[in-house]
């Protein structure tokens, strides 16, 4: 079988995960992307294009499967497959799952929600009138890059993206107030299983970044985000979907349409017990996947924020130890040596802990004997 993997950056998730599920699998992966030197044994293509992307394809020998878990190739990588007859994911589907503009207007005119949302285009002026609070957020954005909340001076918190985000639209959002959590779903053309779901735990504001996910198998509002994801024609493969418990009911954040990245991928399939990276790939091959088992494990992953700007100086390596029923890995992102400059975005992350176990006291205790015991310190 042959899978084309198209992607940006290096992640740990097609790293560690993917790429050895595909060899699991008995594929023969070729790797796509505009920056070969970063992965070995790799073809460069602009993976940005679908022409380019599907002409490096044909040129190279038909696939078995196309597939991508980066944020920014799920529509060119879906256009590809489907240009191949392949399984894949509708590239609408995509396209509207990306663009939070068109994420809110789908779903306001299939009357899944309401949520009071302005676009504004590079240079287009912020409009006078809109209630506070308010959430300020790049279109397309990831890793809660540029996401401000803002209870004043709206027109300021618009140039200060800008400033960040040169040339790109904006949105103006009004703020949902709740409990956060999180749906991970998996299709594969017959049905979409829910696999389970994470509340999340978010830094201090106006800032948004995810400090801490917990398994929270009740589920909280699956229905509701259920019928948002089929208004969105999201169904097919792995999608994470963000999403608040309101006073008003649920309400859509973001969807992810590709698994949940920072490590609770690797957590996800711990929890489950199950081999999720293979269950994915199985998808896109053409397989029918079976439903998750029921699990009485539970689980945290712990993102290590750096709490100032400064010089790492002492920081624990990659470390996986078991005690107590509870298994716990650490993976650092990143090195001793390395300056930081917070961000207060995903980006300021250190190292992520995820633990599993019996019950949440044990894993609790776990995550807190570890951080005492290996520290990161950051000098000025």
């Amino acid at each position: 079988m042959r899978l084309y993997l198209t992607a940006l950056k290096p992640t740990d998730s097609v790293t560690d995960g993917f790429l050895p599920a595909a060899r699991a699998l008995g594929c023969d992966v070729t790797i796509l992307t505009d920056r070969p030197d970063r992965h070995p044994d790799s073809v460069g293509c602009d993976v940005r294009d679908p022409r380019a992307l599907i002409d490096a394809i044909a040129g190279l020998g038909r696939p078995d499967a196309v597939f991508t878990n980066s944020d920014h190739l799920q529509a060119e990588t879906a256009l590809a497959a489907d240009y191949f007859g392949l399984p894949g994911k509708d590239w609408r589907a995509c396209l509207a799952a990306k663009n939070k503009h068109l994420m809110r207007r789908r779903l306001a005119e299939a009357g899944v929600e309401q949520v009071r949302s302005v676009r504004l285009a590079p240079g287009e002026p912020v409009p006078d009138g809109l209630p506070y609070p308010l959430v300020v957020k790049p279109r397309e954005g990831v890793a809660s890059e540029s996401v401000m909340l803002v209870e004043r001076d709206l027109a300021g918190a618009v140039e200060a993206v800008r400033r960040e985000r040169p040339g790109e639209a904006v949105v103006v959002e009004e703020y949902l107030e709740g409990p956060l959590r999180t749906l991970e779903t998996l299709g594969d053309g017959a049905g979409t299983r829910v696999l389970g779901g994470f509340a999340t735990t978010l830094g201090p504001l106006p800032h948004f970044v995810e400090e801490r996910l917990d398994w929270a198998p009740e589920l909280d509002g699956q229905e509701h985000v259920r019928r948002a994801l089929e208004a969105l024609g999201v169904g097919f493969g792995a999608c994470h979907t963000e999403y608040v418990l309101t006073a008003r009911g649920p309400r859509i954040i973001e969807v992810n349409y590709r698994v949940i990245g920072d490590h609770c991928d690797f957590l996800l399939g711990d929890i489950l017990g199950v081999p999720l990276f293979e269950w994915i790939l199985r998808a896109h091959l053409g397989e029918r996947l079976p439903d998750p088992p029921a699990t009485s494990r539970y689980g945290t992953a712990v993102s290590l924020v750096a709490g100032r700007s400064g010089t790492i100086t002492s920081a624990p390596g990659f470390e996986e130890r078991s005690r107590d029923g509870v298994t716990l890995w650490h993976r650092p992102v990143r090195e001793v040596g390395e300056v930081i400059r917070r961000t207060h975005t995903n980006r300021d992350y250190l190292g992520v802990i995820r633990a599993v176990g019996p019950d949440r006291v044990r894993v609790d205790a776990a995550v807190d004997a570890y951080r005492a015991e290996r520290p990161w310190v950051i000098s000025a």
